[in-house]
């Protein structure tokens, strides 16, 4: 038997042992998105005794793309019927549209590289629905984000924890929580592996235990992301450079780019077409990017050691101190890198790495400690 399947009495095991609290009549408001992660915090917050109430957010959706909110909810349906548990609809078109599509954007327009999914948790998940939940009533709300809330009993604080499976750990979008929301929060799955997490929607037979994980850019799915664009950016077509600045192929428009992107441009110069090439600059105005090897000498010129990240949050709610240090992470899954805290203000933060790195001006870095989120900010 492989060791990622466990036994009923192993399963049971693990809901007793990973309980937040003892059995509770408290209300707590639920996030349903139609898949398999949400579909199990439901469950298992209901087996530990909370007054569960589904709530499927329906937001804004691009009409050049197939129509899907329809679909997932009725699996969200599903899933309350079977649970019992009540089932409400919010429409949070416009929070969606205002504050993810259109920030996303404006951004790419001005040749900076954003997270719509960061700013969906801030501006959605843990914005719009948050607040609505704690106005009707709720006691708590709850996602199916793998990470974990912990609290700090010593200094009365609740902090962000990475999730228990590294490889599905969504801690990375969840920086911007502060202490109001992490207070009211809770995120079962988070002490969960992925293997259990279905194990565990099999032992509840629900509707979507053998559904497909959704993959892409929060609520909207799998796109490419400069098709979507397209939609709403003229493309410009503009020439790819090497390090020499020699013309070496052409590209659809420079704002569509990120720096370490080595896809969407066209080579078209004579013996490179078997090299690999990233970008690693690119000039808005002139409508130009440089590409180079990965560990070649043009890459090297666009990383950096000191970063400027604005629109902090410390989810503590503490401004992190001068000279510490830590690690951090300038990509969804990537590498944490060491850095220590040059200066930090709570509008700002001041990162140098222990080694360069490339990381696109509108990108999230997120700063650790261990596997405790402290935070993070978006690239200068």
């Amino acid at each position: 038997m492989q060791k990622h399947l466990m036994s009923t009495k192993q399963i049971n095991k693990n809901i007793s042992d990973k309980k937040r609290v003892q059995k509770t009549n408290k209300r707590v408001f639920v996030g349903m998105s139609g898949g398999v992660d949400s579909s199990v915090t439901a469950a298992l917050l209901q087996k530990e005794g909370y007054d569960v109430v589904g709530v499927f957010m329906k937001v804004w959706e691009p009409d050049f793309l197939p129509c899907t909110w329809r679909a997932e909810r009725l699996d969200a349906i599903r899933v309350a019927a079977h649970l019992g548990i009540p089932l409400l609809t919010w429409d949070f078109e416009k929070e969606y549209k205002q504050g993810v599509a259109d920030y996303m954007i404006r951004e790419y327009r001005t040749g900076r590289t954003p997270n719509p999914d960061v700013m969906c948790n801030r501006e959605v998940k843990f914005g719009a629905f948050f607040n609505r939940a704690i106005k009707e009533g709720a006691d708590f709300v709850a996602t199916g984000h793998y990470a974990r809330v912990s609290h700090d009993k010593k200094n009365n604080q609740f902090v962000m924890l990475a999730g228990i499976d590294a490889s599905k750990d969504q801690s990375y979008f969840l920086w911007t929580i502060g202490q109001k929301q992490l207070s009211k929060t809770i995120l079962p799955i988070g002490a969960y592996k992925k293997s259990q997490v279905r194990a565990l929607a099999k032992k509840f037979a629900l509707p979507t235990a053998e559904k497909k994980d959704s993959q892409g850019l929060c609520f909207v799915g799998k796109l490419d992301m400069k098709d979507f664009l397209a939609h709403f950016m003229e493309e410009k077509r503009g020439m790819v450079l090497d390090g020499k600045g020699e013309v070496i192929g052409h590209h659809r428009g420079a704002f569509f780019y990120t720096l370490g992107e080595r896809h969407g441009f066209t080579i078209t110069a004579k013996g490179t077409l078997d090299d690999a090439y990233y970008v690693v600059a690119k000039d808005i105005p002139a409508n130009t990017i440089t590409v180079g090897k990965k560990d070649g000498a043009q890459a090297a010129l666009s990383a950096r050691k000191t970063i400027v990240l604005t629109e902090t949050n410390y989810c503590r709610g503490e401004i992190l101190k001068e000279g510490t240090n830590y690690t951090a992470a300038i990509r969804y899954h990537g590498e944490l890198y060491p850095c220590v805290v040059l200066g930090a203000t709570k509008e700002s933060c001041t990162l140098a790495f222990k080694h360069p790195v490339v990381v696109a001006a509108g990108q999230s870095v997120v700063i650790y400690n261990n596997d405790e989120c402290l935070g993070g900010g978006v690239v200068v």
